[in-house]
């Protein structure tokens, strides 16, 4: 089976398909009563989802301009079978920094622990539950999962997860509902510096087993610490710029602010945002639990992924291994790959600094002076 690449679905089916695209998007606006922001979601490593899915993007930003684009990718494990991921998801980068609002990066490495978990946990009789044959932890033949096989339905009902608790506040009630918009306006100082690394608390909303709710104290210590995160990384020792806390459930703003108050000693925040925190409250609970916790982190641990990303891609281009399958497309040069590099080195670097600066004194930054 040849694979699609990136460059055909970003150069060919992109251009080929436009006024198709264009048209479903308009119309699907025209029934929105409040459009306040487009959700993509895409893999990185695939041709079509790096390609045409940042392709679709772009489009969004040039239809679409004053509209928030939330972005959910999905990045290449180690083990990937496909080659050419790294070329892939490098060009996809460029375009995430370039037009996107928020990026909420998930690895599909992550997400398999975290089911993998579920697996043994059940397989030990922990869970004290019994499974149904049509559990998402379990195969289509009802059975449980061999550990060799990767689960996706469960992976994928986890990133479902992830947006059903990030859009509660626009499709319920709640006391403190958070708008989408506050997203992207309090946890992104920085334009480019708009990744977000997110983690679920309980892990097991969508699978279908009676697990006891979490306590509530427990629930947000579980929040950062790095078994949680769809992303394998550990924030609670890295730089926060700011972080968001949206709970669903009979919760009282006065426990989001003792957590608060409690996590804070062992978190470290920039010097210049110590008070980084934007919390969301909404009423109804998932089902099947009395409440549960999205953590939205901008965060420098998120660096690792991308400093691994890069060497994965060097490895690649230094010996220019199949490259020719990108370079003969139409519209398509090496000059793309370069600046696709650049720019991934350009946002390392930008993690680099503020890990660097934060490490040294706190310097208070530079008042306006009015001329007298």
């Amino acid at each position: 089976m040849f694979p699609i690449y990136r460059a055909v679905g970003h150069k060919v089916y992109g251009c080929q398909y436009r006024e198709d695209i264009v048209e479903k998007l308009r119309k699907t606006a025209e029934h929105c009563d409040c459009l306040q922001c487009f959700f993509v979601i895409h893999s990185m490593g695939g041709g079509t989802g790096s390609g045409l899915g940042t392709f679709v993007l772009k489009l969004l930003e040039d239809e679409f301009p004053e509209v928030y684009r939330f972005v959910t990718s999905v990045y290449p494990s180690r083990e990937d079978d496909v080659i050419t991921s790294p070329y892939n998801s490098v060009l996809a980068m460029k375009e995430l920094s370039d037009h996107a609002d928020c990026v909420l990066p998930i690895e599909n490495e992550s997400l398999f622990d975290i089911v993998s978990k579920i697996n043994q946990m059940t397989n030990c009789g922990k869970l004290g539950s019994t499974i149904k044959p049509a559990s998402l932890v379990t195969s289509s033949a009802g059975g449980i999962k061999c550990s060799r096989e990767k689960p996706f339905d469960a992976m994928n009902n986890i990133v479902a997860n992830l947006l059903l608790n990030l859009t509660s506040s626009a499709r319920f009630e709640g006391s403190l509902n958070m708008d989408l918009n506050e997203i992207s306006m309090n946890l992104v100082p920085f334009p480019r510096l708009h990744y977000l690394v997110s983690s679920l608390t309980p892990l097991y909303t969508l699978a279908d087993v009676n697990v006891p709710s979490r306590r509530l104290d427990q629930m947000f210590s579980d929040a950062f610490s790095k078994d949680h995160q769809l992303l394998r990384a550990d924030p609670k020792h890295s730089l926060y710029l700011a972080c968001a806390l949206l709970v669903r459930g009979n919760v009282q703003i006065s426990d989001l602010r003792r957590n608060i108050e409690r996590l804070k000693p062992s978190l470290q925040f920039v010097s210049w945002n110590q008070e980084g925190w934007k919390t969301g409250l909404c009423s109804v609970p998932p089902v099947g639990h009395s409440h549960s916790l999205l953590a939205l982190a901008n965060n420098t641990c998120v660096k690792s992924t991308f400093v691994e990303l890069k060497e994965r891609f060097t490895r690649l281009y230094k010996k220019k291994a199949h490259l020719h399958h990108y370079l003969h497309i139409d519209g398509m040069e090496q000059s793309y790959i370069s600046e696709a590099l650049s720019s991934l080195s350009d946002l390392i670097e930008d993690y680099n600094q503020l890990d660097a600066a934060n490490c040294g004194p706190a310097i208070d930054p530079p008042r306006l002076k009015i001329a007298m």
